[in-house]
């Protein structure tokens, strides 16, 4: 008898098998049945009850998406959504292109600015690393990422602050795994305690991480709501009331300075009191490791490092004069950081090079995605019953309504894209003399506020909020849509009613 192993060949898939199998690619197939349940529905409402539902129907869909983001990258399924919209006649092609064209400086952003800060990370990490070793205090720790934020978005831009802050905790991340890697799998479930305790310590640290990164998150919308510069719609409003950088300030700060003072006795409260996720510290096990680390490469440090985080903090010092002085694009101030810092650097090999791009990269393809979303809501009139009813208001009462609907509207949309409609519409109103221009300047108040303050709810509500969500880092510390809706709950009731009560009471 021939006793020769024959090897078996492989089991054929039927062709519904495989397409299930490739649709989608690793997501849930519970995932994959609710997509295509989508694409076959919407046509449906299209047809039967007319273009305003539907739209709405796209609308939730797409932040279904956003919310599944860690079972599958919102960009395949959102486009799926978006390209059957424009093949349906939602929106043109044409008027995604507009969408996109307003939008290109944050594209610009997105495509140049993280790539620059990639190329920073050797001095943030060094730096951050410091900061995290010394500081022992995590109220003091929550404050100064809060404040940081705030601060450093009041004058650059959230995107910006976000991209740093991703990176510096990555690269904390990094550090630990580092270590750990030689540890026995602390996600294999035949464990001993030591790895029990290992596994334990690294969900704290990752709790720790969520909190740091969430509260860094939230102070970029509290300094980006201060001034002319720190938001793009902030521009936009600025220059169709002919404000000047104090002139913003003044006007916006009875309303600004409260939420701010708020926000951060809000970081104070949660941290104090370890609720909504917050209140982690570092384990002490990890603290160790990290201490360890920072020995461990000031025993390295060499002449060549030296002269790359010399580089590097020259490049810092520039990037900081460059988006506080507006000399340039956003964007093109990050390609500046990228050759100088690479030319300084040794970084020459477009190896070296290309991966600077992968972070930022299918985040600008969703956004761009986003963009046709918005293209829709355009198109289709979404939100104009909700203007229709703002502007019917009168005085105290329509500013109350103003910030409101701002607010409402940005947390599932564009905030942009909102006060863009909203103050085309107001200044439309004051030309029309239906109001006159004292309440003209305190409606553009409660537009900037309500686009800017009560859109922290969600991560859809401010794009920094969706570059952080989508980032590499998000899986890494386990924070999605739904992780964020609910550490951002806190700050959301407690600045956009403090918000609420400015408008209403010191305007």
């Amino acid at each position: 008898m021939d006793h020769t192993t024959q090897t078996s060949a492989p089991r054929m898939q039927s062709v519904p098998q495989a397409f299930v199998s490739l649709f989608l690619g690793s997501a849930p197939d519970w995932y994959k049945l609710t997509i295509l349940g989508f694409l076959v529905l919407n046509p449906i409402v299209l047809f039967t009850l007319g273009p305003f539902i539907a739209g709405w129907l796209l609308l939730a869909e797409f932040i279904f998406t956003l919310a599944m983001a860690l079972k599958c990258y919102p960009l395949q399924p959102g486009g799926l959504l978006a390209l059957e919209a424009i093949f349906l006649g939602m929106a043109s092609p044409e008027i995604v292109y507009r969408e996109v064209e307003l939008n290109f400086p944050v594209l610009l952003l997105l495509m140049f600015m993280v790539a620059g800060i990639f190329f920073m990370r050797e001095l943030l990490t060094f730096v951050f690393t410091k900061l995290f070793i010394k500081v022992n205090s995590k109220i003091l720790l929550a404050l100064l990422f809060c404040c940081a934020g705030a601060l450093l978005s009041a004058f650059l831009d959230a995107l910006t602050v976000i991209a740093v802050v991703i990176t510096v905790a990555t690269g904390l991340y990094g550090v630990y795994h580092a270590a750990a890697s030689s540890f026995t799998d602390i996600d294999d479930p035949t464990t001993t305690d030591d790895n029990d305790q290992r596994r334990a310590d690294l969900e704290q640290f990752r709790a720790f991480l969520r909190s740091i990164v969430m509260h860094a998150a939230v102070g970029t919308a509290l300094g980006g709501v201060c001034t002319l510069v720190g938001e793009p719609q902030n521009l936009l409003i600025g220059k169709v009331m002919g404000w000047n950088f104090v002139d913003f300030f003044h006007h916006v700060s009875p309303v600004s300075m409260p939420v701010l003072a708020t926000g951060l006795v809000t970081c104070w409260a949660v941290e104090q009191f370890k609720v909504f996720g917050f209140g982690a510290s570092m384990p002490v096990s990890i603290r160790s490791i990290i201490t360890a680390h920072d020995i461990e490469q000031g025993k390295t440090h060499d002449t060549a490092k030296t002269i790359r985080l010399f580089f590097q903090g020259i490049a810092a010092v520039f990037l900081v004069c460059g988006l506080g002085l507006h000399i340039a694009e956003v964007g093109l101030i990050g390609l500046s950081i990228i050759v100088f810092a690479t030319a300084f650097t040794g970084i020459v090999e477009e190896k070296r090079i290309g991966p600077a791009f992968e972070e930022a990269l299918p985040f600008t393809a969703l956004l761009v995605v986003f963009f046709a979303i918005v293209a829709v809501i355009h198109e289709q009139h979404l939100f104009k019953p909700v203007i229709d009813l703002v502007l019917e208001q009168d005085g105290r009462h329509q500013l109350v309504f103003m910030y409101v609907a701002n607010g409402l509207l940005s947390a599932i949309s564009d905030n942009v894209f909102v006060a863009t409609v909203y103050i085309s519409a107001t200044r439309e109103a004051f030309e029309a003399a239906q109001i006159d221009r004292a309440q003209f300047d305190l409606l553009a108040v409660a537009i900037n506020t309500g686009t800017n303050i009560p859109s922290v709810a969600t991560p859809n509500g401010q794009a920094a909020f969706l570059f952080l969500l989508t980032s590499s880092l998000a899986p890494l510390i386990r924070l999605g849509y739904g992780q964020m809706f609910w550490m951002a709950l806190p700050y959301t009731i407690t600045m956009s009613t403090m918000g609420y009560i400015a408008v209403l009471y010191w305007l």
